[in-house]
Formats: C-alpha cells, structure tokens, sequence
C-alpha cells in the first residue's frame, strides 16, 4: 500500500513525504508513524501502534500496541502485543519479542526469545537465548554466546532477576526464580529459586592510597 492508502485506511502518517514505506507493508488503523521513519519489506504492523522518528523496521511483524522509539533497527523479528523496543535498539533476525517485554536503550538481540514482561531496558547483548516471562535483565548483561568456533545457548527461566553487568557464558540454565549477583560470570548451571554469585572477594585496605602517595618524589615547582 502508499501512503495515500495508509492514510485512507487510518493511519496517521505524520509529514509522509519524508518516510519511505515500501508497497508489501501493511499497517493497522490507529498506528502514528513519525516523521523520518522506513518500513521496508514485508513489515507488517497492527492497529494503535506508535513508530518514532529514524527507526528502520525491516521484514517484521508487530502486533498492536507496540511501541518502537527513536533511531530502533528491527530486522526480521516478531513484536507481540503492548511490547515497547528502544530508543537506539537493535533486533537483529530471529529475536522473538513477548507481549507487553521491554528491550531498551542500546540493548541488541539475536535469535532470541523473550517471554510475557520481560525487560531489558539498558545496553545489553542477548544472543541466542530463550528468556522466561516475567524476568528481569540488568544494564550491561551479555549472554557470551561464541566461543571462538561454535554458537551456544543461554536459557534463562521465569521470574528470574539477572543483576547488572553479569556475563553468562553458553551454554548455560539459569532456573526459574533465580537471582543472579550483579557483576557475575556464570559459567555454570543454577537451579531453580538460587542464588549465585561469581566475582572475587572485595579487599579494603586502609590507608593504602595516602601511604603511596607519600612515598612519591615531592614535585619541584
């Protein structure tokens, strides 16, 4: 369809002279595209969904209710119901999007499944994974799914909280209800309602830093 169609049909397609909307998509009525934005392929779109300003969507499905904000790349990738992706995320082939799940802000994905409610708002990598309903992903977290020859599975269960800046290396089960201590490597299986931690001990040595300063060369004026 162009964009006189779309239009007709009620979509709201704010300044269209500037958007590029190839003739396999299809849109919903009620969906606001924003000025600058391109669907291309055979994107399909539902009906009161919201596309922000310079995001690409490309060979996607969305479904209704979906919210994709600024400068989001999606490439052949299925967004279900109420779910919101970005702004400055990245959906590569395969990533699979829960109703009502949050992928945020510099966060990218690959052959991924993520589960009703799952969020993960802030700059983090989930490739090859399948992630239970419900959990929550913490800011700098990586499924480290390539071991310089080979592609491996994270499987992360329900209601599972992953802390920040965790690296789970494949393959590797984190169970249902898991916690999973900010900081980690996870290099093994957790089972269920557990918590692990992987990170070395905290040192504190008082008075370390002035004693080295003091046996500095004092500088010359």
């Amino acid at each position: 369809m162009n964009t006189d169609q779309l239009i007709a049909a009620g979509v709201n397609i704010q300044r269209p002279e500037t958007c590029v909307i190839d003739p396999e998509v299809e849109v919903g009525a009620g969906t606001v595209i924003e000025p600058y934005a391109q669907l291309l392929g055979h994107t399909r779109v539902g009906c009161d969904c919201r596309i922000r300003s310079f995001s690409v969507i490309e060979n996607c499905t969305l479904g209704s209710g979906v919210l994709i904000r600024q400068h989001s790349v999606l490439e052949d990738s299925t967004i279900s119901d109420g779910a919101q992706i970005g702004p400055f995320a990245h959906l590569r082939p395969g990533s699979e999007i829960g109703e009502n799940a949050h992928v945020g802000n510099f966060v990218e994905t690959k052959k991924v499944r993520l589960g009703k409610g799952v969020k993960a708002n802030h700059l983090t990598y989930l490739g090859d994974a399948e992630i239970g309903e419900g959990t929550n992903i913490g800011a700098g977290t990586i499924t480290c799914n390539y071991d310089g020859v080979s592609k491996h599975r994270t499987s992360i269960g329900k209601g599972a909280f992953v802390g920040s800046d965790s690296t789970l290396v494949a393959p590797v089960t984190i169970g249902d209800g898991v916690y999973i201590g900010a900081g980690s490597c996870i290099t093994k299986d957790v089972p269920a309602d557990a918590l692990a931690v992987a990170r070395g001990r905290q040192v504190t040595k008082e008075g370390w830093a002035a004693a080295r300063r003091a046996k500095r060369p004092s500088k010359t004026p």
